[in-house]
């Protein structure tokens, strides 16, 4: 460590000319032109005096030297620090407490100093200035009602560009923007007041105390209509919801009313909808000057924070539609977070680390922290472990905007900036907007039980908008008949409330809900079959490379492999997945893959990115499939499951044109997801009338690796299908994978799709396809089993994937002809007609039993067992392993001894 700070005698701020001077040796243009000049020149010893006590001019020129490096560093240290003492907090009682590390006496400068001229290298707009001036400029600039967070950004580019903004002269806003903010307020406060009043205790999750957040929003939205921006989506949780559904996104009054008198919404797919503050819309930002910009509010449960990497798939999706108009990401994200859950939630890290990966980046989203101060009844000090609820922002190097909320004013000003810096850099920024919750957690919650002194402060404290109109009174800026005028609209707004109020019809009583039938609303089938010229075409772009592209030893003769197959007819899995994914491009498909090791393929099989074994280069097969094929995206995902979902989901939303491939590294790792789940992909459409088509491919099987990487949790899928959710398949023949995924893209009734995919499968001899069954045919939802004799049938085994393998090796070696295997190949929707057709084939009083692999507890059977016995009209005996809590065996003994088992039993 180089030891200049101890030279200089800096005291408690050593640490910062430390820190000047890695960055002077990383780039001396990181620093200023003092921090330059002291750390290039010898430092002299300050203060040395001649024999007579006097100091030589030479001496003082070092002293003053010194000294301006002093003052250098007062300068960065309110850059690092001044953020701790801003006027930042609505609710404080009394001043800001000094912060030692900005005292002028740390610097080892006086009171004496404060009326001499120091060079201060262009801070200010000044080449010299009193010291006096400099910490009036210091306060100006990061201690009133903004506290800036940026000198932790390792580019030198990036803080300089906040640097000369933050310390520039603000101007105060015109009248029209003091008006503009002053409407703003008004609108919002006038929709909470007339819900408190209206709809008394109803649960709104109001924003009142937050009410600059519609501000910010504002300010946003017209920054980027200025900037040519083509859409804004927002993600959001419950607190203010409704009232941006009315400010920004323009929902009319009567049908957000309509909802808060509970009246049947006929829009609802099945009826069963959703309460209104987890409501998504749609609408058009309108400016004063004609300016508009589209804006959509993505609908969200109440898991705190897991919209946001929903809100991202959307946005990415859209910018890619967009794509063709050659703006640099269009769409701007806006993710609005409470303080705690921002803190606290896991799933924020994961967004926002997916900021600046190649597959997730959507060119930065804004940030905005409605900072209440307070969970649902828990206390920052319980709540984190960081000064600030923002902190985790900070592994990305976002710049952090801490603002006051009752200073609406300088809550616009960050808007723009923090969108400036988004259009610039192309990266995440976070707004703090601090400010308070005049109600509960929800209105019918009475907050001072646990928070006494905060809530006297609140109750005594007067609203954001009469604040801001007294204080323009007060500065002149406006006069009392402006204020009286906005007051009038805010009036306005609350008569327009009323009458719209009144113009409704009584609420009706909701008709109950008519079940719906899974077959008739499961995909109609649609033609899969490709021609031989198709497949020949795709296989050919696995061994045609780029020239001079060497690809890896090891890989090469896999791919020399699958152009083989074709006429062999031994088509494996990941053969059939390339054929399905090449054909459904040239067909105009476009189709996403991402996972961990997705590219590459967990267990090596495929290969979708080459890289050159030299030059390290990356070639992609499938894109070089021709001019008019559309496009294959296919990435390697950060190592995380409940984010990485919950993009793809959001995705699929906005690209119901594409195949949207999301690959878990073994099946059970989607537990991760389970949220994403559960509250998306199982329920959307029932919720909130959102179809989705996203794919979940889930390796499945027993085969001796544990309690884990065993099992993809069958059973909890199917417990979560009804009314034709969703589509749960576990294929056992590579073409019958090849034609559920082009069905799945080429079908016009979307809904998610759950394949359980095999492991030792994909290597598996007897587990192949000829090329005919890619050429004919389509999707089968059950195998029959055509090689055994009807009539001779007394035992008939149903089961899926992988076990029927086994079986048959079985009934094969053991020569048990009276056994017949069929295979379930889609387990939802049941396949009633199609199971019904086949065991109708065989005799009446044949015995029939569900083999399955997984402990009877768990995998498919407690869903199967009762349409099979329905079907079968007979009892219906499970083959399984016993109950038990984990899915698997830890011993690969115990699991060889425990399968051999299982088939045996199955026959006897």
């Amino acid at each position: 460590m180089h030891t200049v700070a101890s030279q200089s005698r800096f005291g408690i701020n050593e640490w910062l000319v430390d820190e000047q001077y890695e960055r002077y040796l990383d780039d001396p243009g990181s620093v200023g032109r003092t921090w330059r000049e002291f750390f290039a020149s010898p430092v002299p010893e300050a203060g040395r005096q001649a024999g007579n006590g006097a100091t030589t001019a030479h001496e003082s020129t070092g002293e003053a030297a010194i000294k301006a490096v002093r003052v250098a560093a007062l300068i960065d240290a309110y850059r690092v620090r001044g953020h701790l003492v801003a006027d930042t907090d609505p609710l404080r009682a009394g001043r800001v407490v000094a912060h030692p590390e900005l005292d002028i006496m740390a610097f080892g400068l006086r009171d004496d100093d404060l009326q001499n001229e120091f060079v201060v290298d262009g801070f200010a707009g000044q080449a010299t200035m009193t010291l006096r001036n400099v910490l009036n400029a210091l306060q100006e600039f990061y201690c009133r009602s903004v506290g800036t967070e940026y000198m932790h950004i390792q580019s030198s580019q990036e803080r300089r560009w906040v640097q000369q903004r933050i310390e520039s002269p603000r101007p105060r806003p015109d009248v029209a923007e003091q008006l503009q903010i002053l409407y703003r307020l008004g609108a919002a406060e006038a929709f909470e007041t007339f819900l408190q009043t209206k709809y008394v205790g109803h649960k709104r999750y109001s924003l009142e105390g937050g009410e600059s957040a519609i501000v910010l929003l504002d300010a946003l939205l017209l920054r980027s209509i200025g900037q040519g921006v083509r859409e804004a989506v927002i993600g959001m949780a419950h607190r203010g919801r409704l009232n941006v559904l009315a400010n920004i996104i323009g929902k009319s009054y009567a049908e957000m009313f309509h909802e808060f008198e509970d009246a049947v919404d006929i829009r609802s797919v099945q009826g069963s909808g959703d309460v209104k503050y987890h409501l998504g819309a749609e609408g058009t930002y309108r400016a004063l000057d004609g300016g508009t910009i589209a804006v959509s509010v993505v609908a969200n449960p109440s898991h705190l924070e897991i919209v946001g990497p929903v809100a991202q798939g959307v946005v990415r999706a859209k910018q890619e539609w967009a794509a063709d108009g050659g703006e640099a990401f269009p769409v701007l994200p806006i993710v609005v977070h409470g303080d705690a859950a921002f803190a606290g939630q896991g799933v924020v890290s994961e967004t926002l680390n997916m900021s600046q990966l190649p597959g997730y980046r959507t060119g930065g989203t804004v940030h905005i922290v409605i900072n209440n101060q307070l969970g649902f009844t828990t206390l920052p000090a319980s709540g984190r472990s960081s000064l600030y609820a923002t902190d985790v922002a900070r592994t990305v190097e976002a710049p952090i905007f801490h603002v006051n909320g009752d200073d609406p004013e300088a809550v616009a000003r960050v808007a723009r900036l923090a969108f400036d810096y988004r259009q610039t850099f192309h990266k995440d920024v976070v707004v703090d907007l601090i400010c308070y919750r005049r109600h509960g957690h929800s209105e019918v919650d009475d907050p001072s039980i646990t928070q006494p002194a905060m809530y006297d402060r609140i109750d005594v404290r007067a609203s954001v908008r009469k604040l801001h109109a007294e204080a323009l009174v007060r500065r002149g800026d406006i006069g009392e008949r402006q204020v009286e005028g906005a007051l009038r609209d805010y009036q306005g707004h609350l008569e327009r409330a009323f009458t719209e109020t009144r113009a409704l019809s009584a609420p009706q009583s909701p008709k109950p809900v008519n079940p719906v039938d899974a077959q008739s609303v499961a995909a109609p089938q649609v033609a899969t079959a490709i021609t031989e010229a198709t497949a020949r075409h795709v296989m050919a772009s696995q061994t045609g490379m780029p020239e001079g592209f060497t690809v890896h030893p090891r890989v090469l003769p896999q791919l020399r492999r699958r152009t083989t197959m074709l006429d062999a007819g031994t088509i494996d899995w990941a053969t059939a997945e390339t054929l399905a994914i090449g054909s459904l491009l040239l067909d105009g498909v476009p189709v996403r893959l991402a996972g961990q090791d997705s590219r590459r393929g967990t267990f090596g099989q495929r290969h979708a990115v080459l890289t050159d074994r030299r030059t390290g280069v990356e070639h992609t097969p499938l894109s070089s499939l021709g001019p008019r094929a559309a496009s294959f995206a296919p990435y390697d995902s950060m190592l995380s499951e409940l984010g990485a979902l919950a993009f793809e989901y959001g995705y699929s939303l906005a690209r119901p044109d594409a195949l949207v491939l999301w690959e878990a590294q073994f099946g059970d790792f989607a537990n991760g997801a389970q949220t994403v789940i559960d509250e998306y992909i199982s329920s959307s459409e029932q919720k909130w009338g959102q179809r989705s088509g996203v794919t979940l491919l889930l390796p499945h099987g027993l085969e001796g690796q544990g309690p884990d990487h065993s099992s993809g949790r069958i059973e909890r899928f199917l417990q979560l299908c009804a009314q034709g959710n969703m589509t749960v398949a576990m294929p056992s023949l590579p073409g019958n994978y090849f034609h559920l995924l082009r069905q799945q893209a080429l079908g016009e009734h979307k809904r998610p799709l759950v394949v359980f995919t095999p492991k030792s499968m994909l290597r598996s001899k007897a587990a192949t396809s000829g090329l005919t069954e890619l050429t004919t045919g389509a999707f089968r939802t059950v195998i029959a089993d055509e090689t055994a004799d009807t009539a001779r049938i007394r035992r008939v085994l149903v089961c899926s994937g992988k076990v029927f393998y086994d079986l048959d090796a079985h009934r094969r070696s053991a020569d048990l002809s009276d056994t017949a295997i069929v295979r379930l190949e889609r387990l939802y929707p049941f396949p009633e007609d199609e199971l019904s057709a086949e065991l109708a084939r065989f005799p009446a009083d044949a015995e029939v039993r569900w083999v399955q692999e997984e402990p009877e507890n768990q995998g498919a059977w407690s869903f199967v067992g009762p349409h099979v016995h329905r079907l079968a009209s007979r009892p219906i005996a499970c083959v399984s392993r016993t109950q038990a809590p984990a899915p698997a065996a830890g011993s690969a003994r115990r699991h060889a001894g425990e399968q051999q088992d299982l088939v045996m039993s199955a026959f006897h």
